[in-house]
């Protein structure tokens, strides 16, 4: 694992606990998995690199916006969805033919692949990437070194 990956993960499991807490960003307050992905890029960059709007539980979804993954294409880095890291972003589609809108950060790949992540009416947990998990997994992008 690169010393960014480590940090990554070190930084999501630092959040495991923090109850689910919708359009929240707290680290031990609340969260959503927006507000995870949030956290730890300010702990890696300081500041946010952009606003982010209220959002709706299904935001963007009448409008059939891929408004989330726009978002990681401006700040992340996208990369093959087959190239398994740690600490990489994962974009999962709850749904066949929903936009994507729920993310989590690779906790471990291989045999026992893992992700971490905010969810409804369970906080941040760390989950088995186990079948049904990995096969809504959409896109996979990493952050970027520099703010």
């Amino acid at each position: 694992m690169t010393p960014l990956q480590e940090k990554v993960v070190t930084e999501a499991r630092s959040w495991i606990g923090t109850p689910y807490v919708h359009q929240s960003a707290v680290k031990g307050a609340g969260t959503d998995c927006l507000g995870l992905l949030r956290g730890i890029w300010r702990s890696l960059h300081g500041s946010e690199p952009e606003a982010i709007p209220a959002y709706s539980m299904d935001w963007s979804e009448p409008q059939g916006e891929e408004r989330l993954w726009d978002a990681a294409l401006r700040h992340l880095n996208q990369k093959d969805v087959a190239d398994e890291a740690e600490g990489d972003v994962l974009l999962f589609r709850m749904r066949s033919n929903a936009v994507a809108k729920h993310l989590g950060i690779a906790g471990r790949v291989g045999d026992a692949a893992s992700f971490i992540h905010a969810y409804s009416n369970h906080g941040v947990i760390e989950s088995s990437l186990s079948f049904p998990w990995r096969r809504r997994v959409v896109a996979r992008f990493n952050f970027p070194k520099g703010a």
